[in-house]
């Protein structure tokens, strides 16, 4: 038998990689970034950080402490194009520059975007100064929550909440419930609904909802995968998956050719 040795060929420039710290506890999130990016030339990782219950702030800290080493973890020894911290309770709770600090601290190389911190672009890059908020959580969670929109200078107009004190339950409500009950919120004066969370089933809704309600509406998942996009320098026009989506954004990606 011969053996003969055959010299490799490896690529020139890879895709742009995403690397997605998910809550071990989240049903949505990765369904919701796969069913956005499919289409488009991404390299694209999950690994998933233990969480704890109740959810309250302290436990949202506690869980923070272990973003290095789970950054770490996703391709190890490798950079990484942009690091996506999947929550929103959480990075409000830890503040950003926390989440930043560890998450570089294992990729410094990498950007690194939040749900809280991609909402707030969001909405200011649609001119909204208005807006009404709905959350899952528990009443001192949901008010961080506002207390941080408010911070950001933003009005918020309205606001109801599930008082959800198990993470696991609130990738457990209903969807045709949820589009019920967010289709009726109060949004006088707002010029935008904000859906917090990144487990909440929202996404499939969101165009739905836009033309039941006639106002934009943003979830976590939606500003965050919007947000990973412009970081990247990809294309982020997507069909079906709300206002945010369809937008011009060119002049975010610095004249990015690529459509994919």
């Amino acid at each position: 038998m011969n053996s003969t040795k055959i010299d490799p060929k490896f690529i020139g420039k890879s895709n742009p990689r995403v690397g997605l710290i998910a809550l071990a506890s989240d049903f949505m999130i990765e369904k919701d970034f796969i069913n956005v990016i499919k289409d488009k030339k991404i390299d694209f990782f999950v690994n998933r950080i233990e969480c704890y219950n109740p959810l309250t702030k302290e436990n949202l800290i506690k869980m923070s402490n272990k973003v290095t080493d789970v950054t770490k973890d996703i391709l190890p020894d490798q950079d990484l194009d942009c690091v996506v911290y999947g929550c929103t309770s959480g990075t409000i709770a830890a503040g950003y520059d926390s989440i930043e600090q560890k998450v570089k601290a294992a990729k410094p190389m990498a950007e690194v975007s939040t749900p809280s911190t991609a909402a707030i672009q969001a909405l200011k890059k649609l001119n909204i100064n208005k807006v009404s908020i709905f959350t899952p959580y528990i009443k001192k969670l949901n008010d961080d929550v506002l207390d941080y929109f408010k911070s950001e200078g933003f009005e918020v107009t309205s606001n109801s909440y599930f008082d959800i004190q198990d993470d696991y339950d609130i990738g457990k409500v209903d969807q045709d419930y949820l589009y019920e009950v967010l289709s009726k919120i109060d949004l006088n004066g707002a010029d935008a609904l904000f859906v917090s969370c990144t487990a909440l089933p929202v996404l499939e809704i969101i165009d739905k909802l836009e033309k039941k309600l006639n106002t934009i509406v943003l979830s976590s998942n939606q500003a965050l995968i919007w947000d990973t996009l412009v970081k990247i320098k990809k294309n982020n026009s997507v069909e079906g998956f709300g206002k945010l989506f369809q937008v011009n954004w060119c002049h975010l990606v610095k004249k990015n050719t690529n459509k994919d």
